[in-house]
Order: structure tokens, then C-alpha cells, then sequence
């Protein structure tokens, strides 16, 4: 059965993007890519349409993963048709969480911080890069990294859809 995961950060141009692009790159060398339908949006609507940061793709290039996704806002449906929505840190795990209150029952993802299924960080939240140097980029990078690894490996151990 094919899991469907969305990333969630604020503008879905620097965190979010990166998770999906980590995501799908690691689900491809497991050849697993039939069993994911990935995506990634931001709570805030300010970038839609617009392709990932042009400072996180060259840092997710220079590790041979590519980002492919546009930005979009995060819509009431995504609480219903996806099973798994990772948030990238506690505001955004907010806002997420608000806008299930007002979808109500009809919400059944599991929602979670993107960290949760670290196995290495120091932290929960995956830091906002955006006003940072490329050291920020990089570092997001292999928070990810380590986080989606975790998170492929927790969703193949559990064998269920949610």
C-alpha cells in the first residue's frame, strides 16, 4: 500500500522542499519509490509557485539530490489525503495542528515533528536557513538526511499505512 508522505515548513522554499527532494533521493537508492507518493508545502502562502531557494538547491546539488517541487500552501485536504505530514518545527507543528481543529474528524494524517525520526540530532526543529550563510543550507541538509532515513525506516517497520 502506497504511503503518502508531505513535508511542512513555512514558505516551502528552503526545509520543506529539501525533505521532499532527501526523501524522494533516499527511496530511489532503496528502489522503494513505488511505495511513496512524497510532497512538501508551507503553512504561509508567500512563495507559491515558486521553485526551492536557489541556496538550497545548490547545496542539495552538490550532494546529488535534486529538488523538483514548486511551493504551495498547505490546504484542509492535505489532513485527509495524506497519512504522515512532518513539520519542520514547532510553529509550523501549530499551525498544522490549528488547521485540523477547524477540519476536525475528516483530518487523519499523522502529524509529527520531521525530527522525531532522527536518529542523530541534538534537536528537535529543523533550523530556518534562509537568513543564514551556505553553513545553514549544509546543515539542514544533514538533519534531513538523518530524519528521512528514520522516517523510512520507521514507516517500512511499521507495515501500516498510518
Amino acid at each position: 500500500m502506497t504511503k503518502k508522505v508531505l513535508f511542512v515548513c513555512l514558505g516551502n522554499i528552503c526545509r520543506s522542499p529539501a525533505a521532499e527532494g532527501v526523501f524522494l533521493h533516499l527511496i530511489e537508492q532503496r528502489q522503494l519509490t513505488d511505495q511513496f507518493l512524497v510532497d512538501s508545502a508551507g503553512t504561509g502562502g508567500w512563495h507559491v509557485g515558486n521553485p526551492a531557494d536557489q541556496r538550497m538547491q545548490a547545496a542539495a546539488r552538490r550532494r546529488g539530490i535534486h529538488l523538483p517541487s514548486r511551493a504551495r500552501q498547505l490546504e484542509l485536504g492535505d489532513l485527509e489525503s495524506f497519512d504522515h505530514i512532518l513539520a519542520m518545527d514547532q510553529d509550523n507543528l501549530h499551525n498544522v495542528n490549528s488547521m485540523v481543529k477547524e477540519f476536525g474528524p475528516r483530518s487523519t494524517a499523522n502529524i509529527r515533528l520531521m525530527l522525531s525520526h532522527a536518529r542523530r540530532a541534538d534537536t528537535l526543529e529543523v533550523p530556518d536557513p534562509y537568513y543564514g550563510g551556505d553553513l545553514g543550507f549544509e546543515r539542514v541538509l544533514d538533519l534531513l538526511e538523518d530524519a528521512c532515513a528514520g522516517l523510512i525506516e520507521d514507516l517500512l517497520a511499521s507495515g501500516t499505512k498510518r
